[in-house]
């Protein structure tokens, strides 16, 4: 029997197809195209100096047997550069499952990094936990907008990928709002009574149970729920066009001001490092780059 020779390094450009291979076979249900859109979008997209473009694998004899997707972020928050960092698709051959700790201990060295896991299994929490994970979002919670009164004034405009400037708003933000219009995410500007520009980005999703998958759409990005809840009543209306009815919000309970339910079923997110993640801000993270 030949040795085995691994070793767990870091992924490059080079290995995208054979990094695609793994995860159709780790992945049931997700297509190789699938994943090859996902990774060319990460070979594409700015990420921080310093930190891994994909992520790591576990290398054996110059084939990946395993695989952890990393996608880091730069964010200003407060004055200062915040590094995020979504710990993504994760899968080990059955063969290699021994060296599966040396991918997570990598992934997770970056001491000033806040890292957050957002799709977590139900089965993987308190495995989650004891690795010094907190949850920062315990559920969801499914609004109707279309069933909020929409305020008077309010106007709903769509942002298209090629938009060069939007009144009200500064270069940073339109540049968010057209990079997820890109993504395939539908961006979206609240414009009140007074001209002020409130920027949001939803995702179309489907929910399955079972045999049923009601269209509706993933709350991705708002300033502030608060805003949302100002706006829900217009966009409801507007995405009403789009034959989408409900849009759904990470949350901790109910949200006073909308029309709908919450449930801790699903939706669990988790974070470990310095900074606490805030709720309504999924920009960049699997959700966009790979789809739901």
């Amino acid at each position: 029997m030949l040795k085995q020779q691994i070793r767990c390094r870091e992924i490059s450009e080079a290995d995208i197809d054979a990094i695609a291979e793994l995860l159709t076979r780790g992945f049931v249900g997700r297509s190789r195209e699938y994943w090859m859109q996902g990774l060319r979008r990460q070979a594409r997209r700015e990420v921080p100096q310093g930190y891994p473009r994909f992520g790591y694998m576990l290398d054996n004899g110059g084939a990946p047997v395993g695989i952890l997707l990393l996608l880091y972020t730069a964010r200003a928050e407060g004055g200062e550069t915040k590094i995020h960092c979504n710990l993504s698709s994760w899968y080990v051959e059955p063969a290699f499952r021994n060296y599966a700790p040396l991918l997570t201990k990598i992934a997770q060295k970056h001491k000033d990094v806040t890292y957050i896991n957002i799709s977590a299994a139900t089965w993987t929490w308190p495995i989650i936990e004891t690795q010094g994970f907190n949850c920062y979002c315990s559920g969801l919670f499914f609004s109707i907008p279309a069933l909020s009164r929409a305020k008077a004034g309010m106007t709903i405009e769509t942002v298209s990928p090629d938009t060069q400037a939007i009144e009200g708003l500064a270069l940073s933000e339109v540049e968010l709002l057209t990079r997820h219009a890109r993504y395939g995410c539908l961006s979206l500007v609240g414009r009140t009574a007074d001209g002020s520009a409130l920027p949001f980005i939803l995702q179309p999703v489907r929910i399955r149970k079972g045999w049923i998958a009601p269209p509706a759409m993933q709350l991705i990005y708002c300033r502030d729920i608060a805003e949302y809840v100002r706006c829900s009543g217009a966009i409801g209306k507007h995405l009403v066009w789009h034959g989408k009815l409900s849009v759904i919000l990470d949350a901790n309970g109910r949200v006073p001001g909308l029309i709908g339910f919450y449930t801790e079923w699903r939706g669990r997110k988790y974070f470990k490092g310095p900074h606490q993640p805030r709720l309504a801000d999924l920009t960049d993270t699997e959700l966009v780059l790979y789809g739901p």
